[in-house]
């Protein structure tokens, strides 16, 4: 827990890590609330109809035992791989909850994930067990032949044996939660796939502790009274999962969740309005997309306190033109599966500055390193790097320990993303390393280029990549996803290529443009990049300088 400090250095100086021998974050979430307020509620679940659901503490905490109670009666161990595969609700957290207190280990994978995603990973993952509704059932059963470990498909919504609710409202009489240590296994996240094949970031009970300093610091000492939580990503994702559903619960703070579906803004500001939201984590991609509401206080009853952001830059045109539109600051903040909230703004203690990801959160060593791993000069490009032990840092990689080791240089976890931190110890995102495009001697971040398209009034997305180019090494192609009212032309392409030479430079302004009906994107909301890189270096442009 942050202490109340009113300076960013003082926070910093007071800080200490106090994590405790024991830990699960199953009973931590679950049974330690319902010990003290079992009647408080935990989760909410938005209905359009209006019929909304709520779930107390005690309620989750019996569930929740249930169903790890009878898993293990199933044949689960600890230690065994539980995959979960379902969109937001209840059922997502009693499960979270169950397999924790087993001592088992949580895998959750996002329903939009195609067949072979879905193999891959429960594959790779050796998953024994697997939750799901009927949705995820049809995609199971095209695969279950050839996934020998899956032992059991448990269905919300089901019949029999193998129902999630027969499991989830039997008796829990003499189940104990495993006791569990900090760095014992609890939960296994599948990287992107940004930047080659998906890797299993297996993480210790601990990490939901390691959250917690730069979850308060950008949601302005969460809890307060009256704090209610809403994201719109997928809780199968690390931002879903560990930036708003395990701190909020943790913290006693309700969690709103809401029915799977394409993100719809006009939605995400009625779910605000209707649920009394006062927090929300809420992409870059999806403010972006809200944008799209003119003047959403005039047509919506919302009243937020704190909004943080990240998965991707968010942008200082973006994020400028979103805080007008939310009427909080947007905190930007940095992390990646394998070590989440190591930078953050934090604007109630004047942690802010435009176009950047904010400090080093409190208890977390952040700096630019070079290739040897030493910290660069302030304003010099670097990789950024966090150094360990860090409470909030990945146990390694699943079956893989090349690609952990090759994660690290001395004790710096390499991101593998450009920055730079100024003198007053802000980072800037300045792209992947494989993103970085270099063209005519310059080395050019494509998000400041996005961040820059995002600001003309007919481009919805954009994404830029460093197309080939025998004169230039490469030249700044962007891909560009119009809004509805704007229809694609040669003279729009020009007009948009202007708007980027005169706002940033005349060597960032990209020479090709592509008018696309859709952009390749992860389960997260990251644009692929290295997809775009593919297809630029097999096609052409018409709509080129």
């Amino acid at each position: 827990m942050l202490s109340v400090r009113s300076t960013y250095a003082d926070l910093i100086r007071d800080f200490e890590w106090r994590i405790p021998d024991r830990f699960n974050i199953g009973v931590a979430v679950s049974d330690d609330w319902a010990a003290r307020d079992p009647d408080r509620i935990c989760l909410q679940h938005f209905d359009p109809k209006g019929a909304h659901l709520s779930l107390s503490y005690g309620d989750y905490a019996r569930r929740s035992s249930a169903f790890a109670a009878n898993l293990s009666v199933l044949g689960a161990r600890p230690g065994d791989r539980v995959a979960i595969l379902l969109p937001q609700g209840f059922e997502v957290a009693i499960a979270h909850a169950g397999i924790y207190k087993l001592g088992a280990i949580a895998l959750p994978l996002a329903l939009l994930f195609g067949v072979d995603a879905l193999e891959y990973r429960l594959r790779d993952a050796g998953a024994t067990a697997i939750v799901t509704n009927r949705f995820g059932l049809d995609k199971i059963e095209a695969i279950r032949e050839r996934l020998p470990d899956l032992k059991h498909v448990i269905v919300v919504g089901g019949e029999g044996p193998f129902s999630f609710e027969r499991l989830a409202e039997g008796s829990a009489i003499g189940f104990t939660p495993v006791e569990t240590g900090p760095d014992d296994p609890a939960m296994m996240i599948y990287t992107s796939g940004t930047t080659g094949p998906p890797k299993g970031a297996l993480h210790g009970h601990r990490v939901l502790l390691g959250h917690i300093p730069g979850f308060q610091f950008h949601h302005a000492n969460l809890p307060q009274p009256g704090d209610r939580m809403w994201t719109p990503a997928d809780w199968a994702w690390a931002g879903g999962l560990l930036n708003a559903l395990l701190p909020s619960l943790l913290l006693g703070v309700p969690v709103v969740s809401s029915p799977g579906q394409k993100f719809d803004p006009h939605m995400a500001f009625r779910i605000l309005s209707d649920m009394k939201v006062r927090n929300a984590f809420i992409p870059p991609t999806a403010l972006r997309l809200m944008l799209s509401v003119p003047q959403p206080k005039s047509l919506y009853d919302f009243e937020l306190r704190t909004v943080g952001s990240a998965g991707e830059a968010l942008g200082k045109e973006t994020g400028e033109a979103s805080s007008k539109a939310l009427g909080v600051p947007v905190n930007e903040f940095y992390g990646q599966t394998e070590c989440n909230i190591v930078l953050s703004s934090a604007a109630h203690l004047g942690v802010a500055k435009p176009g950047s990801m904010g400090k080093p959160a409190p208890g977390h060593d952040v700096a630019i390193i070079d290739a040897e791993g030493n910290p660069v000069p302030a304003g010099e490009i670097g990789q950024v790097a966090v150094r360990r032990p860090d409470p909030v840092m990945f146990l390694g990689y699943w079956k893989n320990e090349a690609a952990t080791e090759a994660k690290f240089i001395g004790d710096w976890m390499k991101t593998g993303d450009q920055g730079v931190m100024d003198p007053e110890g802000y980072v800037t995102f300045f792209g992947r390393d494989d993103d970085v495009i270099t063209s005519s001697g310059y080395r050019i971040g494509p998000s400041e280029i996005e961040d820059c398209l995002a600001g003309h009034p007919a481009v919805r997305m954009a994404a830029a990549i460093g197309k080939p180019d025998a004169l230039r090494t490469e030249i700044v192609k962007a891909y560009i996803l119009l809004r509805e009212e704007y229809a694609a032309s040669q003279a729009l392409a020009d007009h948009i290529r202007d708007w980027v030479k005169t706002r940033l430079s005349m060597h960032e302004y990209p020479r090709e443009i592509a008018f696309v009906d859709e952009l390749p994107m992860t389960t997260s909301g990251k644009i692929i990049r290295r997809l775009l890189r593919d297809r630029a270096a097999m096609e052409g442009s018409l709509l080129t300088e």
